[in-house]
């Protein structure tokens, strides 16, 4: 199945002339849709913003993503998805990506050991966004996981 990908008129706007611009796009619940999801994302936002933030963002947008697809029905069940919701307003990028949520997991940050090779995710997370959360989805089974970074 294809990516789906829903914009708003007004991201078809020239950079500078729209306040804020929002996007929405579905993956697959696979560790391929961490590179995808990098790429759809850095194409969005590499007009938008400073190379240090944009690091920032893809960073963190993987580290959810990868959690998403690991820890979530998502990643375990056939045709599981998940979604991206991306928000630009001058000065902040919002990130939310919502799962199929999960019976045996809830999102918690751990402090990683040094000799680790995995559990950093929503360490970093926790570490370089201006505010995060998550949430169940009280309508329907799942889960979001959000974060903002300003600039």
């Amino acid at each position: 199945m294809r990516s789906q990908e829903q914009t708003s008129p007004q991201d078809d706007a020239p950079s500078g002339l729209s306040d804020s611009c929002a996007w929405r796009r579905e993956f697959p619940g696979e560790v391929s849709s961490v590179p995808a999801a990098r790429a759809w994302v850095h194409g969005l936002l590499a007009v938008r913003l400073a190379p240090p933030m944009l690091d920032d963002v893809l960073l963190l947008l993987s580290e959810v993503i990868t959690n998403a697809v690991t820890h979530s029905d998502s990643g375990r069940t056939a045709g599981g998805r998940v979604t991206v919701h991306l928000t630009h307003d001058p000065g902040a990028v919002h990130v939310e990506v919502a799962d199929d949520g999960s019976t045996t997991s809830t999102p918690a940050v751990y402090v990683p050991d040094a000799d680790s090779d995995g559990g950093r995710g929503l360490w970093l997370v926790d570490l370089l966004a201006t505010a995060w959360g998550s949430s169940r989805h009280d309508d329907e089974a799942g889960r979001s996981v959000w974060f903002q970074v300003s600039g």
